[in-house]
């Protein structure tokens, strides 16, 4: 949710830096800054709005040609304002480490490194006057600074793990910002004698309509009359120039066909945005209250629609094989309407990327009518009903989801409903230290192989392609991965009308084995897990009655492509965490599907984005 501005010109660039800021404020943040160069390093932060920041801009006289701004969310470090970027930095050599250094940066993501980094950055002398993972990559740029900018950073990007989006500017070098993109999105703006960047086109509304979408792992140069690209490989590229014009779809879509495909390669960024500010495992990350509320309940209940209940049934399994509750999933239009058992000891969690969802408010209210007041909520939407009505919250940050059917805000919910996992683990004395660091660490790797995931879209193509004519797919997980099964199914018949079931594969002999032939494709999703044999077992069950195979397959699960059967590789094994990459891989087939039989992806037929009536 994290915004970024910056600019190189030779007029005051800091209206046009804070009203970028103005532009991304719909990200939600809870602090936000602007450096400039004026005769050295001049800053201005806020925990307050952005208008706030404006007054004290007029007020302080911040001006000049090139800078930068941020608006953040709280990350590494509360939401104060030592935590505010930019960040400076505070050098061994510098008398102050409160006063401003040569180097200015902002920073969108998550470093996943930054302990080590700070570690080493510390012995070699540089102070550190925050907990952010930032300040690390702008003591890690000032360390390798041999007078060329561009050269330091392109030094430092190999040392930094994890997702980022920055942009850097140094005293030495007034007329100068270089940014790079890793996980996080980035584009630039191209002006008259100046150029710019944003972490969205929309923050350059009426500045510039020639936007260039810098691509994973793009540096870029930005000087008064001339920018330059290097890829990831340090070659030197040409990026196409695309007119943009203000709030239209295009500034919106970038490089994208249509809004899903792009919601489905910012899930990186999403879940880097979800994650931040989660530096160990504690209750109070849902609020305050919430220490007392785990101690008083001994089950949950979970009420969702849609694929929010799929992300819902996942959590179940999470919820009783690692904190050891007993767990129900509803239907929230179902379980509105039926005769249940209420236990005032149930943690009532719901799940909706609205939050104005009808069906789950309903829900809500009628367990509460029951007695049963220990509520929480996994919401989009900060602002929703949802999250007023319930006593607990946890947000995540997809930011705005526009496609119908839904991506990003399924991943994002995965990843809070497996931090509530932990941390009632936690409030239960069933999660150690060791542990707790383990699935951190493992979070923190996400966004990262996220974007390895989505490196496999070339074979789900070629998948589509025999997809695209058929009728008629069966979805088949085991586990963990049978609600990953289910929204595969979901995805399919959302956009692409395609009749798709999903089902436990060892329910296959019990009747769907009847519709096997070789005009049903056959997906499954097979992780290198506890039941990948019997998977194995049930896959050469749809094999003996000609069915054809199409498998997700770990890299040591040993399954071979072969006649009638198809196998995509995902890159690593991530244990607990698998559900979140295999269900990219079926996003992705569902997408390309959808495009090869023309339908119109983003607004499916009889559906709406968001369901508010009943």
């Amino acid at each position: 949710m994290c915004g970024i501005v910056g600019a190189v010109s030779t007029r005051n660039i800091v209206p046009i830096l804070v009203q970028g800021l103005q532009r991304l404020e719909y990200r939600g943040y809870d602090s936000c800054g602007v450096a400039v160069y004026d005769e050295g390093l001049k800053r201005a932060r806020s925990t307050a709005r952005v208008a706030e920041l404006m007054d004290q801009v007029a007020t302080d006289h911040i001006q000049g040609g090139t800078g930068i701004a941020h608006t953040r969310w709280a990350t590494h470090g509360a939401p104060a304002l030592h935590n505010a970027h930019p960040h400076f930095s505070h050098g061994p050599g510098e008398s102050s480490a409160n006063g401003p250094g040569r180097i200015a940066l902002v920073h969108n993501g998550i470093i996943e490194n930054h302990d080590e980094l700070r570690a080493a950055l510390k012995a070699r002398g540089y102070r550190f006057t925050s907990q952010t993972d930032t300040e690390v990559i702008a003591h890690l740029v000032d360390s390798l600074y041999d007078g060329d900018l561009f050269e330091a950073v392109k030094a430092a990007l190999p040392q930094l793990h994890g997702a980022y989006a920055i942009a850097v500017f140094c005293k030495d070098e007034p007329h100068r910002v270089v940014g790079a993109r890793a996980g996080s999105p980035l584009v630039l703006g191209v002006g008259k004698d100046e150029n710019f960047l944003a972490s969205d086109a929309m923050a350059l509304a009426g500045v510039t309509d020639q936007i260039v979408y810098l691509e994973e792992g793009d540096l870029v140069d930005l000087q008064l009359g001339r920018y330059w690209i290097l890829d990831r490989t340090h070659k030197q590229v040409e990026r196409p120039v695309k007119t943009v014009h203000a709030h239209s779809g295009a500034a919106e879509l970038g490089p994208y066909r249509h809004y899903m495909q792009k919601e489905i390669f910012e899930q990186p960024r999403a879940i880097g945005d979800t994650l931040e500010g989660v530096h160990n495992i504690m209750p109070e990350l849902f609020g305050d209250g919430a220490h007392a509320v785990f101690k008083e309940i001994d089950r949950v209940l979970i009420l969702a629609c849609g694929t929010s209940y799929y992300s819902g049934c996942t959590a179940k399994y999470w919820l009783e094989s690692i904190a050891k509750i007993p767990t129900q999933v509803e239907i929230a239009s179902e379980y509105r309407y039926r005769e249940s058992v209420p236990d005032p000891r149930t943690l009532v969690v719901t799940i909706t990327q609205s939050g104005e969802t009808a069906d789950t408010l309903a829900a809500l209210r009628h367990a509460q009518g029951m007695g049963m007041q220990h509520t929480l909520t996994v919401c989009n939407v900060a602002t929703s009903a949802m999250v007023r009505e319930c006593k607990l919250a946890y947000i995540t940050r997809a930011g705005v989801e526009i496609g119908v059917a839904s991506t990003k805000a399924f991943t994002t919910q995965l990843a809070g409903l497996f931090l509530l996992t932990l941390a009632l683990a936690q409030s239960r004395g069933r999660l150690t230290e060791s542990q707790e660091a383990m699935h951190l660490k493992a979070m923190r790797h996400l966004p990262a192989a996220l974007s390895a995931v989505l490196a496999l879209e070339p074979q789900i193509i070629s998948w589509s392609e025999d997809f695209a004519s058929k009728e008629h797919a069966l979805f088949l997980g085991r586990g963990l991965h049978y609600p990953i099964a289910l929204e595969g199914a979901l995805k399919l018949k959302e956009i692409s009308y395609i009749h798709a079931e999903a089902y436990p594969a060892g329910e296959l002999k019990h009747g769907p084995l009847a519709l096997v032939t070789d005009q049903m494709p056959v997906v499954t999703v097979a992780p290198n897990d506890t039941l990948l044999e019997k998977l194995k077992s049930n896959m050469q069950e749809v094999r003996a009655r000609g069915g054809v195979l199409y498998v997700l397959a770990d890299a040591d699960s040993r399954i071979e492509s072969s006649e009638g059967i198809h196998v995509i590789r995902m890159p690593e094994h991530y244990g607990a965490l698998s559900p979140l990459l295999h269900v990219v891989p079926l996003q992705l087939l569902a997408y390309h599907t959808a495009l090869a039989r023309g339908t119109d992806v983003d607004k499916p037929r009889n559906l709406a984005k968001s369901v508010t009536v009943e």
